[in-house]
């Protein structure tokens, strides 16, 4: 059986609509910010077990990008939200 994301706009769709981006955690650097901090935004990656929040893109279907909230050791979905929706509520 498919792993299946709940799409806010698309309902529930089958995990190879989608693809994943990487981190939603990571905050880009100023367009000013040293070599380093650049370096280290684009190449240097955490690669945790468990509980994490990734961008996803629905390739196949509304074309969004998502936050998704899963386990990346089980695969279990805990949370999928807009993203345009996450960097409003940052924002404000």
């Amino acid at each position: 059986m498919a792993s299946l994301i709940h799409c806010p706009h698309c309902g529930v769709r089958p995990k190879e609509e989608f693809s994943i981006r990487g981190d939603a955690s990571l905050v880009r650097p100023s367009p000013t910010a040293s070599d380093e901090e650049w370096h280290r935004y684009v190449h240097i990656r955490d690669n945790p077990k468990g509980w994490y929040r990734e961008h996803w893109h629905h390739a196949f279907g509304c074309r969004r990008w998502l936050v998704v909230e899963r386990d990346n050791l089980t695969h279990h979905v805990f949370s999928v939200t807009d993203a345009a929706d996450v960097a409003k509520a940052v924002q404000a």
